[in-house]
């Protein structure tokens, strides 16, 4: 059945974003069992599910207008192919009373109990899911974009619970096989939602990371670094069929290219050591975020979403200023892209200790009461003044073109 069959497919020109805002919010959605083996479900925890419409009217005083959610997969499939979909239109209905553009995850780490990527009916599983949600979300937005991640970073997911134990299905030594079967359940997700809709616009979100040699002058702790480096890049390179063409990739499944990008997704390799962001002297090693970016459109040719991004507590503020400083060298540069969602926008607590909170956000939060919403000032002017230097260097992009 094709949904949309009247429609023809649309291109995203590189030039005309096709949000409604360059910096967006991300509220965290996992719903993921833990280290401990219990459900979390941040959606709840963090109280947006309740205050979803307030939490939509405070970004929007901030001038953010597209966020990031997720449909919570174990809510949602109560029962093997049986579907409710009702807390996701609670949310649609807040997103259209407020103005404000979704991007949908379908799986967020979280999967239905009976279920693991290693289940001989997974991928059946998941490609039905993406079929009831595409032929949902088309019912209630007829016509409109469906801008969605079908299994949000594959490739952290699949360390952390294919290679320590941190999640389901708690496997070590089990890295590639995790993230195969993931691979082959999103492609053939995809090719499904996009077979239903053209509309269908496939956002990844895979962590971008710079590995680093211990010794330089050591060739095979540089090859050792280069092939951890490389990692990064599997999971797209396997949805645009680039490794593994028996799965089915092919570069038309792929629409924006999504980075998500924290203060230690620089490192050296075997485990020695974070590099340091904000170091008096950096360390010669150390890739600014624009180097990073642009390298990452290049090798997809794609435009590029900063998918994810944030600082713990008093760096918060100087982090969304670099954040600010490297997106507008990226884009003068002639980088397309597309914008910087600030994830989670609402603080949230650890997955493992929920009573620990990372206080992340533009708002911090805690489990007490109604979940209060108390502003961090500090990063509000932070990201006040880094709009300004974004929507500078996007200006001057235009009158280039």
């Amino acid at each position: 059945m094709q949904v949309e069959n009247a429609i023809a497919p649309t291109v995203i020109n590189a030039n005309e974003s096709p949000f409604e805002s360059f910096w967006m919010a991300g509220f965290e959605c996992t719903d993921q069992m833990n280290a401990s083996g219990y459900r979390v479900d941040l959606l709840e925890a963090t109280g947006h599910l309740e205050l979803v419409r307030e939490d939509y009217s405070r970004i929007r005083s901030l001038g953010i207008r597209t966020v990031r959610e997720g449909i919570r997969w174990s809510v949602v499939e109560p029962a093997p192919y049986q579907y409710n979909f009702d807390p996701v239109l609670h949310m649609m209905h807040a997103g259209r009373e407020k103005g404000v553009q979704q991007i949908w995850d379908i799986c967020h780490f979280g999967y239905p109990d009976d279920l693991s990527p290693f289940h001989p009916r997974f991928t059946s599983r998941f490609v039905s899911l993406c079929e009831a949600f595409t032929v949902f979300y088309t019912q209630h937005h007829p016509g409109q974009p469906l801008f969605v991640t079908p299994v949000n970073e594959v490739s952290f997911i699949s360390w952390l619970g294919g290679e320590v134990a941190g999640t389901a299905p708690y496997c070590t030594k089990n890295g590639w096989d995790l993230k195969y079967a993931l691979m082959r359940a999103y492609i053939a997700g995809v090719k499904a939602m996009k077979q239903l809709s053209p509309l269908v616009k496939v956002v990844t979100t895979e962590p971008l990371v710079n590995v680093v040699s211990a010794d330089p002058a050591n060739p095979a702790d540089v090859e050792t670094a280069a092939w951890e480096h490389e990692l990064q890049f599997q999971s797209v390179d396997m949805l645009c069929g680039r490794i593994c063409p028996e799965l089915g990739g092919s570069e038309d499944l792929l629409d924006i290219v999504g980075f998500n990008y924290y203060y230690d997704n620089q490192w050296v390799a075997g485990g020695r050591g974070i590099l340091g962001w904000n170091d008096r002297v950096l360390d010669p090693r150390w890739s600014p975020l624009s180097d990073l970016l642009e390298a990452g459109y290049l090798r997809y040719n794609k435009p590029v979403l900063l998918s994810e991004t944030s600082h713990p507590k008093e760096d918060r503020p100087i982090w969304i200023e670099m954040v600010a400083a490297e997106s507008a060298a990226a884009i003068s540069r002639g980088v397309p892209l597309l914008g910087v969602c600030l994830y989670p926008i609402i603080d949230r607590p650890d997955w493992d200790h929920l009573h620990i909170w990372h206080h992340a956000g533009i708002w911090d939060t805690d489990s007490s009461g109604k979940y209060a919403r108390v502003l961090h000032q500090e990063s509000v002017d932070a990201l006040l003044a880094g709009q300004q230097v974004v929507a500078e260097a996007l200006e001057g992009q235009r009158l280039l073109c």
